[in-house]
């Protein structure tokens, strides 16, 4: 559609050309599409405007940039993707690799790498990267007097361990000799600006370091992945279509969670089970005014976003995060406003983290009266980012529709409600027919075994249901004869069995050979599916020696850990081990894939 309307417009190409590249872009993924536009643009700069010529063989640059990703939901690799594809426009040899795939023992051969690192749960590395971490904390790489190196750590400040495995890999990288490129980043949920400033400065480095001439069409491709087809992503969403919305717990629960139903016609996004969907959004109108109101902010005051001039108010509701509580905003608030309380939690980490997570930015701003400018709010705020929701749908089921199940987020805050804001922008924002603006994010750590006949555990309490359905309608449309066995759990079984007659049904047809389950409030002792692992332990370690995978999806602060825990005790007792031996077990299950989570 952009090219269509270029043609129209005053564009140097003709009809014939523009009809040329619309064919070739409708074939590349945005990461192909991003190395293109910086190699037309270096051929522009050559002399005369002419194409340079094409590399000869011999014309080997002097090095080569090995690009290393540890990612447990796909931004790390997509933050990689990126910085190869600048790399690669800017004329640098680049290779681009998974920690899973990389052999820490390689580094010795390196000249200049860079890591992209996210952190899972407690500090953790993600679970393609366990081995290489435990490998470099070792010190099996060996001195690396030889290497330049540089990390970005992905992360989120609201949590303790705040991208604990870039500093880690940092640390190891220096105590073996290795020497930084450039500093460090830590780059919180808002990442993109800093991402991108980081990569262009370390591409700059490391092409003044290499001082090769550029090889480009020997510098490997990014492999298409699952919906490299389309043009739709996170910075280019598509405008979807809500089919369905609808509550799918009793009248009488005191949760609200829903199904909804979106349609992906006209997009070309695909999805496998185990994908998320990203979810753009906007705040509610009344909080923006309601939080404009608490600071003192003239609601047409004129900022300028994205480089574009609007007024305050219009930022709010489309550009910043206001339905989550962060650190940074509690310190900017508490220098702007001299806040009492806001002061001494910043000194807190413990508290200042606990704060957070129940307050959204009204209640931290109610706690001193402010007079600030739009300016200051803007500065204090930080961007807003879409929400990622696990998808419960198979598209060999429901082809051109993508599923969700969402708990929608609403608490009381000193007598007032307070809503989520993605999840409460679908439930009641959004009428049915309306357009939410969506892209698909790939997730390889949370994959059904490539092969049918391997049983698969999967443990999914609450709205970590939710990719389990895919793993379902997808086994069940590959005609899939390996067993399938589910744990799940929420308070009461009248009130919270979700999708309780599509679960019957697997069961009466056979493709659900186990189901066990636990409602916690429906005895006097609360019951949880860490309690029904270990009541059924010795079978569960007996399809774990039978190669079962073993999945986990929903609460990482408590539950993940939970399920962790009785998942090494389990080994322990059934397959008498020590504790030493069952944590390696359960270790050697992540590194070959065979126990992976998707918690948040």
């Amino acid at each position: 559609m952009l090219l269509k309307e270029l043609a129209a417009s005053a564009s140097p190409l003709n009809e014939q050309q523009v009809h040329k590249l619309t064919q070739v872009a409708a074939e590349l993924s945005a990461t192909q599409l991003a190395w293109v536009s910086g190699y037309f643009y270096g051929i522009s700069q050559q002399p005369g405007g002419v194409a340079a010529p094409a590399p000869q063989a011999q014309a080997q640059p002097a090095g080569t940039l090995t690009i290393i990703y540890a990612s447990q939901t796909g931004n790390a690799k997509g933050v990689a993707e990126e910085l190869q594809a600048k790399a690669s426009a800017n004329g640098v040899a680049v290779k681009l690799v998974s920690a899973g795939d990389y052999k820490v023992r390689q580094l010795k051969k390196e000249t200049h790498v860079l890591i992209v690192a996210s952190t899972n749960g407690e500090g953790e590395a993600p679970d393609d990267a366990i081995q290489f971490h435990k490998e470099l904390k070792a010190g099996k790489a060996g001195k690396l007097d030889g290497l330049q190196y540089g990390v970005i750590g992905l992360g989120d400040s609201s949590y303790e361990f705040y991208c604990q495995t870039g500093k880690d890999f940092d640390e190891y990288l220096s105590k073996a000799g290795a020497k930084p490129l450039l500093g460090r980043l830590d780059a919180d949920v808002d990442y993109e600006e800093v991402c991108e400033k980081w990569s262009q400065e370390a591409v700059d480095l490391v092409k003044d370091a290499l001082k090769g001439e550029a090889a480009n069409d020997m510098a490997p491709v990014v492999p298409l992945t699952e919906g490299a087809t389309s043009l739709y992503n996170k910075k280019h969403p598509f405008a979807a279509e809500l089919l369905t919305n609808q509550a799918i717990i009793g009248r009488d629960s005191d949760r609200d969670v829903r199904h909804f139903e979106i349609s992906l016609e006209g997009s070309d996004l695909t999805y496998q089970p185990g994908d998320a969907l990203g979810v753009w959004f906007s705040n509610d109108e009344q909080l923006v005014d309601a939080v404009l109101a608490q600071t003192g902010v003239d609601a047409t005051s004129e900022v300028i976003v994205n480089e574009q001039t609007v007024t305050i108010r219009e930022a709010l509701i489309n550009d910043y995060e206001l339905t989550q509580g962060y650190a940074s905003f509690v310190q900017s608030y508490a220098e702007l406003t001299d806040a009492p309380k806001l002061r001494a939690l910043v000194d807190d980490k413990a508290a200042l983290r606990e704060y957070c997570a129940n307050h959204q930015i009204l209640d931290i701003a109610r706690e001193q009266q402010g007079a600030l400018t739009a300016e200051q709010l803007q500065a204090s705020l930080r961007r807003l980012t879409p929400r990622l929701y696990s998808i419960a749908s198979s598209q060999a089921e429901v082809e051109d529709e993508v599923h969700l199940t969402v708990g929608v987020v609403r608490f009381e805050q000193d007598g007032e409600a307070r809503n989520g804001g993605a999840s409460a922008h679908l439930a009641d924002r959004l009428e049915e027919g309306g357009q939410v603006r969506v892209f698909v994010e790939h997730n390889d750590n949370f994959r059904l075994p490539a092969d049918d006949n391997t049983p698969i555990i999967m443990v999914g309490p609450g709205t970590g249901i939710a990719p389990f359905r895919a793993f379902m309608q997808e086994r069940d449309a590959r005609d899939a004869s390996g067993q399938n066995w589910l744990f799940f759990g929420n308070p009461h079984f009248t009130q919270d069995f979700l999708y309780q007659l599509e679960w019957q049904r697997y069961v009466k047809s056979g493709l659900l050979n186990k189901i066990s389950l636990a409602f916690s409030r429906d005895q006097q002792e609360k019951i949880y599916v860490q309690h029904k692992l270990r009541e059924q332990g010795a079978e569960v370690y007996q399809w774990l020696e039978q190669g079962a995978h073993f999945y986990v999806c929903g609460d990482a602060n408590k539950m993940a850990k939970d399920v962790h825990d009785a998942l090494i005790d389990i080994v322990v007792e059934h397959g008498n081990k020590s504790t030493e031996q069952a944590t390696e077990y359960v270790d050697a299950l992540r590194a070959a894939k065979r126990y992976q989570r998707d918690v948040y």
